[in-house]
Parts: C-alpha cells; structure tokens; sequence
C-alpha cells in the first residue's frame, strides 16, 4: 500500500473515508497484531503512515527522526518513508487538537485546563494547552491528582476528555458530572463516534463552548496528508471534506407532538437525501408484537416506554439516517440523549386542530391534547437544535426541514 493506517482494531475507523474525501481513495486499514508490528515496519511497504492506539509510542524506535512535535510529546501517529528508505515521525494529533480548540473558540491562554487520562491523546492535549499559555492539569485514575480531589481543581475553565469513555459502543458512559466545575467555560472531547458524547451533550446543556473529536480527527488527517504528499491541502478541502463526512455519519431525527406529520414528513426527506427512512414506532411495534394501541391496553405505557428507550439506544446509536419519533419519545432524559447523540434533531410543530389523532392512545381529546402539548413543551425544546413550522403544503415542509438540516450541520 501507498498510504494507510495501522492499529490493533481499526473496524470503526473513519479515516478510509476521510482520506477519500482529501483525495486519497488508496488510502488503507491495516489491522497489524501486537506480535506482527515489527516485521510489518521492518518490511515498509508503505509510503507513509497514520499510527493509532495502541503504537503511538510502539513504532518510536523505528524512526531515523522524529519532528518536533513528536519528540516533545513523545508520541508518534505519522510515518513518512523518505528517499533513503528511513522513517520520519511526526505527530499531527497535536495540530488537529488545536484546530478543535479554535474552531470551537475556546481558549487556553492564562486558563486552566483539566485533562481527563493518561496515555498519549493526553500528552497531546497538555503540549498543545502548555504551548498556547495555559495551566494543563491531568486528571487520572492513578496520578496525583485523582477523580476524588476534583474540589482542588474547581476552578478549571476548560475540560478535556482524553479517554475512551463515552465510546461507541458503551455510549451511556460519561467521566464526570461538570456540575463539579462551576467554572467551566469550554468541554473537548476526542471522541467523534458518536457525534455528541453524553459529555458534550450535558456542555451544550450548560451553555459550554464546546467540541466532539471528528474536528480534531479531520484536521489531523489534513496535516497526515500534507506531510504525505509535501503539498498543503486547500483550507476549503478540508472545510469540504469535514462538512461532507458530518453529514455521512449524522441522523436527520424529527420529533413533535403525536400526529404533526414526522413520518410523512421523514419519508419525503429520507428520499431526497437518498438516506433510508426509519420509523421508530413500527420498530416498537416489531419488537412488541403488536400495534402500539393493544401495547398500551395489554401492556401498559410503562412497557412501552421501555421497549421505546431499547430501539431509540439502538437507532441513535448509527448515524446515516433518517428518524421519525414517536410524539413522547423525547419524555425520558436518555432518550433525548440516544436521539441527539449522532442527530441533527428537528421539532415539527403543528396547530392542535390539524394533529392526526387516529390510533393514537394519549391524543384522545382537544383538552388531552393542549395537556399534552404544555407537559412535553420544555422536553421538545431541550431536544431539539431546530424548529420547523408545519402547517403549509407538505414541499414547503419538507424544504423548510432539509434547510434547516444543512444550516445545523454548517452547509
């Protein structure tokens, strides 16, 4: 191969893709076992190189030089094969985690930060807060300054997520509560699958500046390919390439009141982004059985609230989408949370007097209806990143939905 990425599990890798988009449709994953490592760079059949966990520091010795990022980190995540058949060494997480940074707007300089883990994602991290004028703090479960001495740090501005925790698959899990840092101003969080950690999702809650790793990934990618190919990649490229990835791996989910006309909506949506259409009610009804009227009557709404939050974990959990809710999907915090982790979230609104109301057991009634719609106002707004009138003709609907789709993901 010309160019690729090593690493012991690449199978949620974006970076084939994200290569493509830079220009590089050779770009390879090469899973390479702990034992295999050695003859693997020993032979270089390879150009150049990404390198992710657990080599960063494995492939070090390997290298002729290393760049002066890298030497300062200790940590190495690009290979160069040069003229003479030596490797070259560089970082360029150090580069993709400052443009995160900016690109967020959060700042360092004179602040303090506290950096979540050990290993190398958070050596990267406090070079990059150290080098721009800021206190980088690191938070561990084994160093000096553990999870349970938080108070001594309350004065943190920024926090930085550099573990794994939040990962798909294990998306429910989140490092700390940041109701722990009253002085909290700005959350990073290197993991960009999903889109919207718990973490980052509780920092939007609280007004944080913040970011998921796919902004750091994107732009460690441009710095690879720039020291690949010894040309620099068009800011615009990469812009391009950012935008056009978010959009592969991000859902289209509606929510609204029962009967404001998701799923018609969705399938009209679903069409013209060429995307597959998926309804989250007949999931539920798949997996109960039964329709979702004799799961209320046999079963109860706590069953089906139950088996609802299982398909919306499962759903949420795949970007590529588009999702149609039911109308009180949005009524359990984790819900909102599956739904919002990898979706651009939009609420359909629709006068009482025009909402389906057929098959539907709670929207039995005007009175029920207005009740219904006053409870589950605030769970709607805290749901969704848009609004979208729907009381014209069904075009105008959906024209209205996919503009605000793409104004969300910055089109």
């Amino acid at each position: 191969m010309r160019y690729g990425l090593i690493g012991e599990t690449l199978k949620h890798s974006y970076s084939a893709r994200l290569h493509a988009l830079l220009g590089d449709e050779s770009y390879t994953l090469t899973p390479v076992a702990r034992g295999a490592l050695d003859a693997f760079l020993t032979q270089r059949d390879f150009e150049g190189l990404n390198v992710t966990i657990p080599y960063k520091r494995d492939v070090i010795p390997y290298c002729a030089q290393l760049g002066e990022t890298a030497q300062q980190i200790g940590s190495v995540n690009t290979l160069v094969k040069r003229a003479d058949g030596t490797l070259f060494g560089d970082n360029t997480d150090a580069y993709g985690f400052a443009k995160m940074a900016e690109i967020a707007g959060i700042q360092f300089e004179g602040r303090k930060a506290l950096v979540l883990g050990s290993g190398g994602t958070s050596l990267t991290a406090c070079y990059v807060i150290r080098k721009a004028g800021g206190e980088a703090v690191i938070i561990s479960r084994n160093g000096d300054n553990g999870y349970d001495q938080l108070q001594k740090n309350a004065d943190a501005a920024v926090l930085v997520n550099a573990t794994p925790v939040g990962m798909f698959p294990a998306v429910d899990g989140v490092p700390l509560d940041i109701a722990r840092l009253p002085a909290l101003e700005g959350v990073l969080d290197v993991i960009y699958n999903p889109l919207r950690t718990k973490l980052i999702q509780q920092a939007e809650a609280r007004g944080c500046k913040c970011a998921g790793g796919l902004t750091m990934l994107v732009w460690q990618a441009v710095r690879a390919r720039e020291l690949f190919t010894g040309k620099p990649v068009p800011p615009e490229t990469a812009l391009a390439a950012q935008r056009a990835l978010t959009r592969e791996v991000s859902n289209l989910v509606l929510i609204g009141m029962p009967g404001s006309g998701k799923s018609t909506v969705g399938k009209r949506c679903a069409h013209t982004l060429h995307l597959p259409f998926v309804d989250t009610d007949s999931l539920i009804e798949a997996r109960a059985g039964k329709p979702i009227p004799r799961v209320f009557a046999e079963d109860g709404e706590a069953a089906f609230r139950k088996i609802e939050t299982e398909v919306l974990a499962e759903v949420g959990s795949h970007g590529g989408q588009v999702i149609a809710t039911g109308g009180g999907a949005v009524l359990r915090e984790e819900n909102r949370q599956y739904l919002r982790m990898n979706g651009i979230v939009i609420r359909l609104l629709r006068p009482l007097g025009k909402l389906s109301t057929g098959g539907r057991p709670l929207s039995a009634g005007a009175d029920s209806l207005r009740r219904m719609e006053r409870d589950r106002g605030p769970c709607y707004r805290a749901c969704a990143d848009r609004t979208v009138q729907n009381d014209r003709a069904l075009p105008d609907c959906v024209r209205q939905v996919l503009e605000a789709y793409h104004e969300a993901l910055g089109d």
